[in-house]
């Protein structure tokens, strides 16, 4: 038998069935386990989970995050650009603000409101009613537009490119088999199966990276890494694509550098810094992770289970740009060498897998990527399941059964699905994967990141000033939007006196216009709240801490956080010192 055969042979498919069968096996057998734990049907462990160990919550968080649009958009971003994309993976330190900062501030109202399990609720009671409905819609349009339709996107395209299948057979089928598991088991089920796929799917892109830097070096990983960081220094007409920041100064040739439009400058750490808040603090599907707990339990343990389950997350965070990012710089070197045969950048990953990996590794690293691909695309689901059933279905139709509610996330879940397929063919029809995916995540993140951030840390914002920030930032994101569509995200040639008059408008860099557009929304909620009535004693008293509620805080956490989070930030410092 041939084992550095370049395709998936018999040997491979039987490593895949068999490992997918025993993943499955794993997970029911835990569904199992929970369900004779809990005697009867209740919808928020459905849709919640229950107190899962701070590791889980880690791994948790780190598998909603990693999707196939890292298998496809982020390794061929690192073929065709480099490390400037690392911008927005080497985010460590961001989880950390949401272990450190705004878990007290979500227990605190679990205290005193009862449980607030989704994000509109938060903003609900802080601001008005509308504002948790408008964050619902915008949550649950994004989802379908950024999350569900990606995924399912470049899941075809990796399956594509990695097993040959055509390429709606892997969008569909990934879709289906998801909505499936989802459906059928919850975030019990999604809890699970990130504890089970990460560890494979880290070992498995690690021996991608290894092997890749091995053949580039001829047998030697360092060799490897040398030749590799000497290609892609030279490209870009020498400006290379080795550092993370870029300065638009002229070369000996009289070039500017041609990744600076992209990453311009410090503003793509801010552009990037604006768009990490948004998903890692606030985000309904990654602050779902660490606001399980079990009834009654102390809020003190509550609390340091979700901060070690973040900072363990910030630590897995540093990992997808050796996992993804940099495999695809090494397949851009070996493909100039003549050693690697890439063809498109977005198959860089898949024919990494293919040609560097041996038969049967090959079937057992697919294992954890499509473990993985589910995942992600799982926790979409689910989080649009709990955010139709809490914040629209529950208020519509109060007193029902657990078991009907849970219906009702399911029937959601479905929804979501064929939205998600039928927006796919529009998606395609927008342009380039990436241009599209980073457009609209940057219009969308400063209004949810000015409505949060003034409403917790400025107790004088008023409600309207939060309802009508969080609108006006929305809808000007999305007239921002249209404009891209209309002028090719402002390269093409536009007549007339109104784009003339509205040029900043619609040709300004898209990171630019993100930083501008925050900046706009943090003023306008300050004038809007001189002007409108203040928030209630009730609602100040929501997020002000108490002195016996401080006290618990301080209790959970000792110097084992304190030297896991300096352990992240020394790691991300260094990653920008080597690649700066």
């Amino acid at each position: 038998m041939n084992w550095t055969t370049h395709e998936f042979i018999w040997l491979d498919w039987l490593v895949l069935a068999v490992g997918i069968a025993a993943v499955a096996g794993a997970v029911w057998h835990a569904l199992l386990k929970a369900k004779h734990e809990s005697k009867e049907a209740n919808s928020e462990e459905f849709l919640y989970g229950k107190g899962e160990p701070w590791w889980v919550i880690g791994m948790a968080i780190f598998a909603a995050n990693i999707g196939s649009e890292h298998l496809v958009g982020l390794a061929g971003t690192g073929a065709q650009n480099g490390v400037g994309m690392a911008h927005w993976e080497m985010q460590g330190w961001m989880i950390l603000i949401l272990g450190w900062l705004f878990v007290p501030f979500y227990q605190l109202l679990n205290n005193k409101l009862g449980r607030i399990i989704t994000m509109p609720e938060f903003l609900k009671y802080r601001y008005t009613k509308r504002t948790g409905t408008w964050l619902s819609v915008i949550t649950l349009v994004a989802y379908i537009l950024t999350k569900v339709s990606v995924t399912a996107y470049t899941g075809g395209i990796f399956f594509e490119y990695l097993l040959g299948l055509p390429f709606w057979w892997g969008a569909l089928g990934l879709i289906i088999i998801t909505a499936i598991f989802t459906i059928l088991g919850g975030m019990k089920g999604v809890m699970t199966l990130s504890a089970i796929q990460t560890p494979i799917l880290i070992v498995g892109s690690f021996l991608v990276l290894f092997l890749g830097l091995a053949t580039l070096g001829g047998g030697s990983i360092t060799q490897g890494w040398t030749n590799m960081m000497s290609y892609c220094s030279q490209l870009h007409d020498g400006y290379g694509t080795t550092h993370m920041f870029h300065w638009a100064t002229i070369n000996a040739s009289g070039h500017p550098d041609p990744l600076y439009h992209e990453y311009p400058g410090f503003v793509v750490f801010l552009g990037a810094s604006i768009i990490g808040f948004w998903y890692w603090c606030t985000d309904q599907h990654i602050v779902q992770r660490v606001l399980g707990q079990k009834k009654g339990e102390d809020n003190a343990v509550v609390m340091k289970r979700a901060r070690r389950g973040s900072i363990c997350a910030g630590y897995f965070k540093l990992l997808p740009v050796f996992m993804f990012l940099i495999p695809g710089m090494v397949a851009a070197a070996l493909s100039a060498k003549g050693l690697f045969h890439m063809g498109d950048t977005d198959g860089a990953y898949a024919y990494m897998v293919k040609d560097i990996l041996p038969a049967g590794v090959k079937g057992l690293v697919t294992v954890g990527f499509v473990c993985a691909l589910v995942t992600s695309l799982a926790a979409f689901f689910n989080s649009c399941a709990t955010l139709f059933t809490e914040d629209f279905y529950k208020p519509l139709r109060p007193g029902k059964s657990e078991a009907h509610y849970i219906f009702a996330g399911r029937a959601a879940t479905v929804a979501i699905v064929v939205i998600g397929i039928i927006w796919i063919p529009v998606m395609m029809s927008l342009g380039k994967l990436y241009s599209y995916l980073q457009g609209i995540q940057s219009l969308l993140a400063p209004a949810m990141v000015a409505t949060f951030f003034l409403g917790i840390f400025f107790k004088r914002i008023t409600p309207k000033a939060g309802e009508w920030g969080l609108i006006v930032g929305f809808l000007i994101g999305m007239l921002r939007l249209l404009t891209n569509v209309l002028t090719d995200t402002g390269n093409a040639q536009m007549d007339g006196a109104f784009w003339s008059a509205t040029t900043w408008f619609w040709q300004t860099n898209w990171l630019v216009f993100e930083c501008w557009l925050l900046v706009f929304i943090v003023i306008f909620m300050f004038i809007v709240s001189m002007f409108t009535p203040k928030p209630s004693t009730e609602q100040v008293a929501a997020i002000t801490f108490t002195a016996d509620y401080k006290r618990q805080i301080r209790e959970s956490w000792d110097w084992r956080d304190i030297a896991g989070t300096l352990g992240v930030l020394a790691l991300c410092g260094a990653f920008y010192w080597y690649f700066f």
